[in-house]
């Protein structure tokens, strides 16, 4: 199979094209799990991590949020006594995109588990709990690698000499932004998926950020 000519080689367990060989990671906090995760994703797969500069993509990391509590979780399924038997874990990380000569794009990565509560274990479903957690977060690093894949493979070079900011293809990710599940074990079931936020409704502003990704200007 023949991938030089196109500009793809394999690095690691993905497909990245020759633009993305290089880019810079910040972050909302820099020694999160979610930060290390993501920074690791990239290396593991031939991806230099450099400090942010005007002409390098920026991976910007705004929030994460993980609903692993079962008093606020989503119930699946009760027991006869009516008890919660089964309810949804529930993982979120929101993330912004800057490429050199592209308007700034948000998402959010959202992933899902179905987890069975075991009153007879308290400390084992305890640690359980924290596993999962722990598997739906490498996950969610995973899911940006696969969208930062195909991301400058479907970009349009910007003009040489233009000041214009161009748009991102509507579609980056390739998958239309629909839910994709998974079976994990016993008929346990995991749902990931990948939403562009708009800007009117923008998770945060760039004056948010703990680490400045660089000087590129947002279009409103």
């Amino acid at each position: 199979m023949m991938t030089s000519a196109c500009g793809f080689h394999f690095r690691g367990s993905y497909l990245l094209p020759e633009e993305v060989s290089t880019i810079s990671v910040t972050s909302f906090d820099s020694y999160n799990q979610i930060t290390r995760d993501v920074k690791n994703q990239l290396r593991l797969n031939g991806v230099d991590v450099v400090s942010p500069g005007s002409n390098i993509t920026n991976l910007h990391l705004i929030s994460e949020a993980a609903n692993d509590d079962s008093d606020n979780g989503r119930t699946l399924s009760l027991y006869q006594n009516s008890r919660a038997a089964e309810y949804e874990l529930s993982y979120r990380v929101s993330y912004r995109v800057s490429v050199p000569g592209y308007d700034k794009k948000t998402f959010n990565v959202n992933i899902t588990r179905s987890y069975l509560d075991n009153p007879l274990a308290a400390l084992a479903k305890s640690v359980e709990r924290d596993l999962i957690v722990e598997e739906m977060r490498e996950q969610a690093a995973e899911q940006i690698l696969r969208q930062m894949a195909r991301l400058k493979a479907q970009l349009i070079v910007t003009p040489a000499g233009s000041d214009e900011l161009q748009d991102f293809p509507t579609d980056i990710d390739g998958t239309k932004n629909q839910p994709e599940t998974i079976t994990i074990d016993e008929g346990v079931e995991q749902t990931t998926s990948t939403s562009e936020v708009s800007s009117a409704s923008k998770v945060s502003s760039d004056s948010d950020e703990s680490v400045t990704s660089d000087s590129q200007t947002e279009t409103p």
